[in-house]
């Protein structure tokens, strides 16, 4: 009985000896009702992106939503002097609104 307590305490005290060290450190949990990215991508069933939401190599923000044929985009950007714009797909615009 002593030799199958002993054993018991042995492992008790290595399993956590050993949790301690093999521990990552802190971890950081983000804001409970929030999410962080830099980009936020919609796909379609096939995997082709149709909406995104993020930050150009500038840092401004922008929404893109693309027409399920791929034929028209819609960009939102508060930081374009154009903030609302509807282009086809060899790059026409058919709508700039300031």
């Amino acid at each position: 009985m002593l030799v199958i307590a002993a054993v018991f305490a042995g492992n008790l005290a290595g399993s956590f000896l050993v949790g301690w060290m093999m521990s990552p450190g802190v971890v950081q949990a983000q804001k409970v009702n929030g999410v962080n990215a830099e980009e936020y991508l919609l796909l379609d069933q096939s995997g082709k992106a149709r909406a995104g939401l993020g930050l150009d190599a500038n840092g401004e923000v922008g929404l893109i939503l693309t027409s399920r044929d791929g034929t028209r985009t819609l960009a939102l950007s508060p930081d374009d002097p154009k903030a609302i714009k509807l282009t086809e797909r060899g790059g026409r615009t058919l709508l700039a609104l300031p």
